[in-house]
């Protein structure tokens, strides 16, 4: 790949990347930084990859530079005290908060995937080549996780439908 097209996959793909990582993390800054640390090993491996296959390879590298940025969180967060923090259930106003909601209650993996299907519109296959799974694999954890998304809202609206 040469100097333009790498800035051309910067211009093409650095939303949908960041959109992605953001989805998972739900941290601004952590998903600014992985983004930029996606780009920084792309730019060392420039001249391996070809252009026509830049978006998989970007996807596929922010994809495990997010993996680790969750692994080194969750043993930093293995030394710190546990805190207890208060369930609430509230009335929502809002579809996309309800489905954000649903969406966090994944595994990391499934909630990947989901956005990569459902949000970022890849398909199986493509979905299948970013996280090295088979496309099979791909379909049963997005149905899976749809499964629970669903199961996720059908108990909030059992509880909503209780307190009123």
């Amino acid at each position: 790949m040469t100097r333009k097209e790498y800035n051309q996959a910067v211009q093409l793909y650095s939303d949908n990347i960041y959109r992605f990582v953001l989805k998972n993390l739900r941290d601004a800054d952590n998903a600014r930084d992985v983004v930029q640390e996606t780009y920084a090993k792309v730019w060392q491996k420039v001249d391996d990859i070809d252009f026509s296959k830049a978006k998989s390879y970007l996807f596929t590298t922010a994809y495990n530079t997010m993996i680790d940025l969750i692994r080194r969180e969750e043993r930093r967060r293995a030394f710190q005290p546990e805190s207890r923090q208060a369930v609430s259930y509230n009335q929502f106003n809002d579809l996309q908060e309800v489905l954000n909601m649903a969406l966090a209650t994944l595994p990391e993996q499934q909630q990947s995937l989901v956005l990569l299907r459902d949000y970022e519109g890849y398909t199986y296959e493509e979905i299948g080549q970013i996280t090295n799974l088979s496309e099979s694999q791909v379909k049963v954890y997005i149905f899976r996780a749809r499964q629970a998304m669903r199961n996720y809202i059908r108990s909030l609206d059992y509880v909503l439908e209780e307190k009123s």
